[in-house]
């Protein structure tokens, strides 16, 4: 028997709800030690949540139509990290990705799909092999569909692993990669960049991390002048392909969004483990894809520039 997908319209808000009330449910020790990716990490037991929201503006398709999108992800669970080093986390996400197709011709007016949701579940294992080499490892299971869709046709799987050498106090960099299953197309590889490069006490370069329920490598350069201020610059290659429903305009066929966001950032450090931002850019290089059940190309559109604005938050208790 097939299952569906059925999102209720308060569906995502729940799940968001519900991930960021357990935040504070879970009692937690230990110091600080130390600040990565935006959150404080703790020794012993804690719980992190991170999120946001991103408003793309409405831009036109090559051949007719425009679109827009708002888009939410929020992500949190449990980590242990141990005295040495080692951490562990649970995390889970959820994402909705609400499009809004117009036109009378082309891509737009076809109105290929409207509400896309993401379900994402990893395990991400981190350890220190020796004073200067760490290596990490995520498994990842992830359902990607419109309302409607078969729940078993929108799951796909992998994960990330790789290692960094720190050559000093200032630099940390290595080899990383992703493995992870396609909808209807073949096993895509992600080659990764793990840097963490303190040009200055105030400048660094970091792999990036996206907000969403996207997949794709990134850079981000890091500007902080204080401890609460951050300012940031980077790109990240980005794309989303899920499920479309089994009696949509194409039953049960696939959507494909594809971009390479080029952003810029404020955060604001409440605390030491709270932070919050806004962010802004432009997508170029845009392309939308539908394609029938089998992976089958139906039509394929570029579209202009699109820009965007939204906030984020990242915290850990």
């Amino acid at each position: 028997m097939k299952r569906k997908i059925n999102f209720n319209p308060t569906c995502g808000l729940i799940i968001g709800l519900l991930l960021l009330i357990a935040v504070p449910t879970v009692a937690t020790s230990g110091k600080i030690r130390e600040r990565n990716a935006g959150l404080a990490s703790k020794i012993g037991w804690s719980v992190f949540t991170r999120g946001g929201y991103v408003h793309q503006m409405d831009t036109d398709i090559d051949n007719g139509g425009s679109f827009s999108v708002n888009r939410f992800f929020v992500q949190g669970g449990p980590t242990y990290v141990s005295d040495e080093g080692t951490s562990l986390s649970l995390a889970v996400g959820y994402g909705f990705d609400g499009y809004n197709f117009s036109g009378n011709t082309g891509f737009g007016g076809r109105k290929p799909w409207e509400d896309i949701h993401s379900l994402r579940f990893s395990i991400p294992l981190r350890w220190k092999i020796n004073e200067q080499w760490k290596g990490f490892v995520s498994p990842t299971l992830r359902f990607a569909g419109e309302k409607g869709a078969d729940f078993d046709d929108a799951l796909t799987g992998g994960g990330f692993a790789g290692f960094s050498y720190r050559y000093s106090d200032r630099l940390t960099i290595g080899p990383g990669v992703g493995v992870l299953t396609q909808l209807e197309d073949s096993t895509r590889v992600i080659p990764i960049l793990i840097i963490n490069w303190k040009i200055t006490d105030t400048l660094s370069l970091n792999t990036g991390r996206g907000i969403g329920a996207t997949l794709g490598p990134g850079l981000t350069l890091d500007w902080r002048p204080s401890r609460a201020w951050s300012f940031s610059i980077g790109g990240r290659s980005e794309r989303l392909r899920f499920r479309l429903d089994e009696e949509g305009t194409v039953p049960s066929g696939i959507g494909d969004d594809r971009s390479f966001p080029i952003f810029g950032g404020i955060v604001y450090s409440l605390t030491p483990m709270i932070h919050i931002g806004v962010l802004g850019g432009v997508e170029v290089g845009g392309e939308l894809r539908l394609e029938d059940e089998n992976g089958h190309t139906i039509i394929e559109e570029n579209h202009d520039p699109a820009g965007f604005l939204g906030i984020t938050f990242s915290a850990r208790f």
